[in-house]
């Protein structure tokens, strides 16, 4: 994939794949262009040249709504809740593509099990959780989409190092028990290489590193300029 904003190119012959049921990360610098690879695959960017694949279909020509509707959600940076809607509002918001109430009534008893704060705070205005709360909302709107890949842009961005552990958690919860792929960015290399299959180091838009998330743990060059020596 190739996209641009303007005439700045953001991303330049990035090639990424996964297989179903993996996680992989995608590590690098701020500006790399990894929240524009997310926005390419879900239709908020539109290539500059490239494709994009998924499930034996062609992807890249539609619209972001489509691609919901095949089964790819996004949790994007910065935890954009709808702040003077409820808690239960912001959760149900991720089921507007869907007709099967009893279904949405299911999985939205799901999501407050799996996050029993949310279940405290259900009539509470999202705008007034703190921000570890927000981003389980933000997650757990995504699930009721029942997606099949999840795409995590910097889910613990800003957040206390027991909450980055709980949100560690929850991707491997999330990947094993309800069986949903996962592309991960995030600027914490270390939890996204722990928690991932394989990696992806974008460095100014192009991938300069790729590998087996354990290889890129122990690479001196990820360990230098990512992992904190």
């Amino acid at each position: 994939m190739t996209v641009s904003y303007d005439k700045v190119m953001a991303i330049r012959d990035v090639s990424i794949s996964f297989d179903e049921g993996q996680i992989i990360s995608l590590i690098g610098a701020n500006g790399a262009g990894k929240s524009t690879t997310l926005r390419a695959i879900t239709g908020l960017k539109r290539l500059g040249s490239g494709e994009i694949w998924y499930e034996g279909e062609r992807i890249d020509h539609l619209p972001p709504g489509k691609i919901v509707e095949r089964g790819i959600a996004m949790v994007p940076e910065g935890r954009r809740v709808f702040p003077f809607m409820s808690v239960r509002d912001n959760l149900l918001m991720g089921a507007y593509i869907r007709t099967d109430k009893a279904g949405i009534a299911s999985d939205l008893e799901q999501t407050l099990n799996r996050f029993p704060r949310l279940r405290e705070r259900l009539r509470q205005h999202a705008g007034t959780l703190s921000g570890g709360e927000q981003e389980m909302l933000v997650i757990g709107r995504a699930l009721m989409t029942r997606p099949k890949l999840l795409l995590l842009d910097e889910p613990s961005l800003g957040l206390a190092p027991l909450i980055v552990r709980d949100i560690a958690r929850l991707i491997l919860e999330i990947n094993r028990e309800d069986g949903v792929s996962i592309i991960l960015v995030e600027q914490n290399s270390r939890m996204a290489l722990r928690v991932s299959q394989y990696g992806y180091v974008l460095e100014t838009g192009s991938i300069g590193l790729e590998g087996p998330a354990s290889d890129l743990i122990d690479n001196a060059h990820v360990r230098a300029l990512y992992l904190g020596g």
